[in-house]
């Protein structure tokens, strides 16, 4: 089931995170529903307070290649637990600050460590896009979105815009 992404502003992306406690059927769905929800939109990572949820829970797929088969991938209570000296820059972007993009400098590698599907303990060193996407997914469970990493011009004018975008969506829908 596709879930509707929250749009920043929205103090909900600003909150840390519950651990999950544990892995029942309905955290599975809500993996499940996320990942459908992140391939619709279309993006390669997409974290519950995205969708209005203090879980910490991520999902993600950075396979890019055409005909590469996906690799979905969703983790439950994700942390980091080491991180490159290496830097690395990437343009991001952010399902809930759409068609916005800026370069973040980030730790070219990181290994994470959470639960899997299962409830089983996983840990895996990413590196490139994935390293920047774990990241990404991971700083939203903690309140922080990547416009954070930006001068505090460019923050409030990417605010200013998605203001003004949430209210035209907001008229669109009064007339549909």
């Amino acid at each position: 089931m596709k879930l509707p992404i929250l749009i920043h502003p929205d103090p909900r992306l600003k909150k840390v995170a519950d651990a999950v406690p544990d892995l029942s059927d309905e955290f599975r769905r809500l993996a499940d529903d996320m990942l459908e929800t992140m391939y619709d939109a279309p993006g390669i990572g997409l974290a519950a307070p995205q969708i209005g949820l203090s879980h910490r829970l991520i999902v993600m797929d950075c396979v890019k290649e055409e005909g590469a088969a996906p690799r979905p991938m969703a983790m439950f209570n994700p942390e980091i637990v080491a991180s490159s000296d290496e830097k690395s820059v990437y343009e991001e972007g952010c399902l809930s600050i759409p068609e916005t993009f800026a370069d973040v400098t980030r730790p070219a590698e990181v290994t994470v460590r959470w639960m899997d599907r299962n409830g089983n303990p996983a840990e895996e060193t990413f590196a490139g896009l994935w390293a920047t996407c774990v990241q990404h997914e991971i700083d939203h469970l903690n309140g922080k979105l990547f416009i954070d990493y930006l001068s505090p011009l460019k923050r409030q004018l990417i605010t200013r815009k998605m203001v003004k975008l949430k209210k035209e969506r907001a008229r669109e829908q009064e007339r549909a």
